[in-house]
């Protein structure tokens, strides 16, 4: 009999999918009431596609979130027409959805330099407007990061990750005995029966030295940024990718994946993670389950089966560890059921955020106009 164990509650840590932000125009300048001048418009504010931008350095360097476009000049004796505002800019990765607080989409940003325009400026005053000056445009704004799918399979190739997608969904993805047989991914739907979908991502197979962009590289780690979450798939045997290369076992596994995405990108180790060790069907399985989940519960004392460089800095404590047989369909069911649960959970939290964001917007608001 095995025994299912959930090792440890893991709180959603530094990776940021959607990040809410406050912008407003530049105010436009005075006109010159004597000659007629105009003022310059106020500056707008734009959300630029960056290169190597995340949602997280966004939030980091600016904790107050708040976006304001520079004032337009007054028209004065020297410069009938004022000066236009400066454009404040806010670089924000690629893969961006910038939506308003109502839901209505803003522009994307699908490559490098893609420009999306938050909050216009206000005129400058002219003898049309009695001399004064409108605002610029103030609202709330929300980066989503545009995701593939709710979860990415992660694995060293051959680790059944293929198989258990077809297990889990609809999707028919490429299945062979070799090890690189997901070259692309792989998206499937996960039904339930009171007709909740959610997607999968069987996602390139990793191998060691990925964060250098060997083998698929920084192709697979890319696709990773774009889930919500993590499903690790590992051997319960361990793996060797070919003769020359030295065999891992399903825990080295597990730190090895770790820190391909930490060197790659530290604040992927903080997406929620689930686990699911595959294979079960093979000989010595339940004992190699119970020898790795006892390896998780204290990862550091094990780290002398790690290479010096490939300890991550961070070991991830898995939502739930479930054994599974993609071949045989064992543990199918109750993997669909912690897969479901942790995306609730997440989403109920995501909720709650939201709101709390919105009440101090609200508090702030009304302490300004005190």
């Amino acid at each position: 009999m095995v025994h299912i164990s959930r090792i440890c509650f893991r709180k959603y840590g530094n990776f940021m999918d959607n990040l809410r932000l406050y912008v407003r125009g530049g105010t436009g300048g005075m006109a010159l009431p004597r000659l007629g001048g105009h003022g310059g418009n106020g500056g707008d504010v734009w959300v630029v596609a960056t290169k190597n931008m995340t949602l997280k350095k966004v939030k980091d360097k600016y904790p107050l979130k708040r976006f304001l476009g520079g004032p337009g000049g007054n028209s004065s004796v020297r410069a009938l027409k004022g000066e236009r505002g400066k454009d404040e800019e806010i670089s924000a990765p690629v893969g961006i959805t910038v939506t308003a607080d109502d839901g209505s989409i803003l522009g994307e940003l699908n490559a490098e330099g893609d420009r999306v325009l938050v909050a216009k400026g206000g005129f400058g005053g002219t003898p049309f407007t009695a001399l004064q000056p409108k605002k610029g445009q103030a609202k709330h704004i929300r980066l989503d990061l545009k995701l593939i799918a709710d979860l990415g399979l992660v694995g060293f190739p051959n680790a059944g990750k293929s198989s258990l997608l077809t297990a889990l969904s609809s999707a028919t993805p490429q299945i062979a005995s070799y090890a690189f047989t997901t070259l692309r991914p792989e998206i499937g739907k996960l039904m339930y029966p009171d007709y909740k979908q959610i997607s999968l991502a069987d996602l390139p197979g990793l191998i060691e030295g990925a964060h250098i962009n060997k083998g698929m590289g920084h192709k697979f780690l890319k696709h990773v940024e774009r889930t919500q979450q993590l499903l690790f798939v590992v051997d319960v045997s361990g793996f060797q990718l070919a003769s020359k290369t030295p065999f891992r076992s399903a825990f080295e596994a597990v730190q090895l994946l770790t820190k391909e995405l930490e060197l790659y990108k530290e604040e992927l180790v903080s997406k929620p993670a689930l686990l699911a060790v595959n294979k079960m069907d093979l000989p010595d399985a339940e004992d190699k389950l119970e020898e790795l989940k006892v390896q998780l519960q204290n990862p550091e004392e094990f780290t002398n089966l790690l290479p010096d460089d490939m300890i991550p800095n961070n070991f991830i404590a898995f939502r739930h560890v479930i054994p599974v047989s993609a071949s045989t369909g064992f543990g199918v069911d109750h993997l669909k059921n912690c897969i479901r649960l942790s995306l609730d959970e997440y989403a109920a939290m995501e909720t709650s955020s939201v709101h709390q964001e919105k009440l101090q917007a609200l508090r702030q608001q009304s302490c300004e106009r005190l």
